[in-house]
């Protein structure tokens, strides 16, 4: 182990012990669970608000760095100015990637960026941990002659956490793995310039922020004081809370969920489209559309790209995929409902049966989960130590019942149901809950629904028109897709979308692609967000959503 090490193996976070709450607090000063605050307890956290803000601005101004003049080794560290990160000059420096610093670096000397996330000094010595996309790694200054200066060790203790910070040292592998951090090395500096300085102050302190409800549960029932970060002071701060590892994770498992789902279509002959957003009439029916002015003509945002995926059938595309936006204006306040999100959409010919769509769903999906958990680990472990889950159950062929089975098993659970009507949110998860204890599976398909809780453009079932050619796909009994095999004759595409209050007049360009012949054909729309919220158990969609706009938030 190292000199350095052996004073100090493992770098700590400022002391917060002054910071103020027990739980987080909402902009109207109730707590995490709604309980208002007294005024004496307000006045009491505001002075130790401004206290804080005092100390850090303190520190910040007491660590300006001395003049060249005075230290030979000023070179090696400071404020990069502006104009020498205007593209000034392009260096041929190698840089190397926080999540590559491993044992083979051993004695080398390597160069880095990323931000300071704490930070630890006290005399001659100084502990950095430096974090990128996720990655940490410990880094210490040591005060040696002709390396490290005292006044480039009090530079760097007075830098703010967040800042964003270019490292030059030398690797080394301690006898002891450094705990604290995702990479088992040390870096011994030799070099530290601050690229962007960060507010000595945040919104929102991203250790709190990334606390593990493990502990914080464990903390809150010992009475032990513990900051939890509310929903909302995360997505009011959404830049900060993105930075929490759980979170670099989710969108990296989001972005494999993405890419998964267009290279496996791609391998089964689907093409990519990219259908209008912008509607004259509702693509699903109904009043749940965002409404605007298009050049004086009344239109919407598109539910769904359906109509014109449809379309594409109809001018011999065959088989076709969309990953875009979605919009739907309903007043949804519930953990799974967005109203936007990202829709993965496919829509295919089909020679003699709606099953051949929902091979390709079982097919897809069992093979996006299996490649999730090979190719995926490190993230899965990141949002697991924030938000402990266990791994989801699925059969290697996807379990189908038809919506009368899945009935019947909620009517011998005891669960009174309307046969003829869809299952609702817990009456869902009932179903999952049975299901997964018969056939030890979290994921299936569940078809055959009655037609009158389906869209206008649904097929009925050949031998009996109460039912119809469609599904639903579960996971952890929550509903994430939803599909079927379409009307493509016109005459009923039409008799359907009168009987369901759509004014034909407003999508007669769609009914009439078919009226020039038109394949069988089905499909089905996922919501990615709900994919990636569901297979990792995760109790709100807005957790997988970068920037989510719900029927309350349209910013940041």
């Amino acid at each position: 182990m190292s000199e350095a090490s052996e004073q100090n193996p493992t770098p700590a976070p400022e002391d917060n012990s002054e910071q103020f709450s027990t739980m987080a607090l909402d902009a109207e000063g109730e707590s995490e669970g709604g309980k208002k605050m007294s005024k004496k307890e307000a006045a009491k956290l505001d002075r130790l608000r401004k206290k804080q803000e005092l100390k850090a601005a303190a520190a910040a101004n007491s660590g300006a760095a001395a003049p060249a003049s005075e230290d030979p080794l000023a070179a090696n560290y400071g404020d990069v100015p502006l104009n020498e990160l205007q593209s000034k000059a392009v260096t041929g420096r190698k840089w190397t990637e926080v999540g590559k610093l491993e044992a083979g670096f051993e004695g080398q000397v390597v160069l880095f960026r990323g931000r300071l996330q704490a930070k630890r000094g006290k005399g001659k010595l100084a502990f950095l941990v430096v974090r990128e996309r996720g990655f940490t790694v410990q880094c210490v200054l040591n005060v040696k002659p002709d390396v490290v200066s005292p006044q480039m060790v009090k530079y760097a203790t007075a830098l703010s956490t967040e800042s964003i910070i270019d490292v030059e040292g030398v690797v080394s592998v301690p006898k002891v793995p450094v705990e604290s951090t995702t990479q088992k090395v040390e870096v011994h500096v030799t070099k530290i310039y601050a690229i962007s300085n960060a507010e000595p102050v945040l919104p929102v302190n991203i250790d709190d922020a990334a606390r593990s409800e493990t502990e914080i549960v464990k903390a809150e029932q010992a009475g032990e004081p513990v900051i939890r970060v509310n929903q909302d002071t995360r997505l009011n701060n959404r830049v900060l809370d993105l930075r929490t590892p759980a979170n670099q994770a989710i969108f990296r498992l989001q972005s494999e969920v993405g890419m998964f789902f267009e290279q496996y279509l791609r391998a089964k002959d689907f093409i990519a489209l990219h259908t209008p957003k912008l509607m004259p009439g509702s693509s699903e029916g109904g009043s749940a559309v965002f409404k605007l002015d298009y050049m004086g003509t009344p239109a919407c945002l598109a539910q769904s790209p359906q109509l014109h995926k449809q379309m594409a059938i109809c001018a011999d595309f065959g088989r076709v995929y969309e990953i875009g936006p979605v919009f739907r204006a309903e007043r949804s306040f519930t953990h799974r409902h967005l109203c936007e999100f990202v829709g993965l959409d496919v829509e295919m010919e089909i020679k003699e049966h709606y099953s051949e769509v929902m091979d390709i769903v079982g097919e897809l999906f069992v093979s996006m989960f299996d490649s999730l958990n090979k190719n995926c680990q490190k993230q899965l472990e990141a949002i697991n130590r924030q938000y402990p889950f266990k791994p989801l159950k699925y059969l290697p062929k996807t379990l189908r019942l038809t919506f009368e089975e899945g009935i019947k098993m909620l009517e011998e659970a005891g669960v009174n149901v309307d046969p003829l009507c869809d299952l609702n949110t817990e009456n869902e998860r009932k179903l999952g809950e049975l299901v997964k204890e018969k056939y030890d599976t979290e994921f299936y398909i569940l078809h055959r629904y009655p037609l009158a809780v389906r869209p206008f453009y649904t097929m009925p079932c050949y031998d009996n028109p109460t039912y119809s050619n469609s599904f639903d796909v579960f996971i952890r009994g929550e509903e994430i897709i939803s599909g079927a095999q379409r009307v493509h004759e016109a005459q009923l595409l039409e008799k359907r979308a009168r009987e369901l209050g759509i004014d034909v007049k407003t999508i007669s360009t769609y009914i009439d692609a078919f009226r020039y012949g038109a394949p069988p054909h089905g499909g089905f729309g996922v919501g990615l967000e709900r994919v990636v919220m569901l297979f990792c158990a995760l109790n709100n969609i807005r957790k997988t959503s970068l920037f989510p706009r719900d029927p309350n938030r349209l910013a940041p």
